[in-house]
């Protein structure tokens, strides 16, 4: 971490950036491949591209700086965040390419841990490892590029959240407080052990159990913190979330660090980017309000549900999984006053 100037998912654009960036690049409706089902234009996890009446692509990557000292945890960390826009969308994981850069200062056995914690992960998944690239670059990165598959009629999108719907979170907030956390040294690495946890574990169960149960929409919370990838879902399916504050699961002394003003910077862009589309109430804190923009590396998965579904959904993946999801909101009609969001 120490060679890395911004940690994971925290190195991204920010939402203005990209924003800008993709509205150069937005194709004509007549150039578009009528089997390209989902592409960057919906802001969504992952392309789908349909090749025959019963199956299409989901396709993916995801590479960035070291979240961890540990190489092999990194490692393990950079391909579970890459796997989970293929369970977002409820894919199946079949193939995936390495992507790394890497100093030539540093000792190939490093490479060679991260290598084998994402080869882990990625078997983990029941994914093969096809092959990869690497370049010498003077930071560490890495990443994976992912191929999945999943029927055309059953892609689950951010953008199909329905009214009365319930909304269940899968992981706590606060990677991206601790990641920053780590790398100035205001916490020791058994502090950091629950973050490495949270982002290592694959969001495989919980997808599994959603395509079981069949829910209106997900997307995972990673870069632009809950409240960007909220917005997105909200934005994308005309409707309006209302998240209850004291729900959301939050790790261990991220409140307390926040309180300390650590916490990333890409924080603070995601809050100037989607603050004008959320609603507040008064008792939130600070804090809090900072903690739901603060940037996930592999975070959990937002899932809308119908509310007859949604704890039966919740039993079963907390059934099989060490980190428990919560229910965190509903899905309301959409308000007069512009807003996506409101948090109470």
């Amino acid at each position: 971490m120490q060679v890395s100037k911004r940690c994971g998912c925290a190195g991204k654009f920010t939402p203005e950036e990209l924003a800008d960036v993709l509205s150069n690049i937005e194709a004509k409706k007549e150039d578009r491949d009528p089997n390209l089902i989902v592409g960057f234009d919906k802001s969504d996890d992952a392309g789908v591209y349909k090749i025959s009446e019963d199956l299409a692509l989901v396709q993916t990557v995801d590479f960035f700086t070291p979240v961890a000292n540990d190489p092999y945890t990194f490692g393990q960390i950079a391909a579970a965040n890459a796997l989970s826009d293929v369970y977002a969308m409820g894919g199946k994981p079949l193939t995936a390419l390495n992507l790394a850069c890497f100093s030539a200062t540093i000792g190939a056995e490093i490479l060679a841990e991260i290598l084998k914690g994402g080869a882990a992960k990625i078997r983990e998944a029941g994914a093969t490892i096809a092959g990869g690239h690497t370049i010498t670059d003077e930071e560490v990165k890495y990443g994976v590029s992912v191929t999945g598959i999943v029927h055309p009629k059953k892609v689950v999108t951010n953008s199909g959240a329905k009214e009365g719907d319930v909304l269940i979170l899968t992981k706590p907030l606060g990677t991206g407080v601790l990641t920053t956390a780590l790398k100035i040294d205001f916490i020791e690495e058994e502090e950091f052990l629950e973050a490495s946890i949270v982002m290592s574990t694959l969001n495989k169960i919980a997808s599994e159990e959603m395509q079981k149960i069949g829910v209106n929409s997900c997307t995972d919370i990673t870069g632009f913190g809950f409240i960007g990838h909220a917005y997105e879902m909200a934005n994308g399916s005309e409707i309006e979330l209302e998240i209850y504050s004291k729900k959301i699961p939050i790790m261990n002394k991220v409140m307390d660090l926040i309180k300390e003003y650590c916490l990333p910077s890409g924080a603070y862009s995601n809050e100037k980017y989607f603050e004008k589309w959320v609603n507040f109430s008064e008792e939130i804190s600070e804090q809090l309000r900072l903690a739901l923009f603060d940037p996930q590396t592999s975070g959990g998965l937002l899932i809308s549900v119908e509310e007859s579904k949604a704890n039966e959904l919740l039993e079963n993946i907390n059934k099989r999984s060490q980190i428990k999801a919560e229910i965190i909101g509903k899905v309301v009609k959409k308000g007069s006053n512009g807003k996506a969001i409101t948090v109470k």
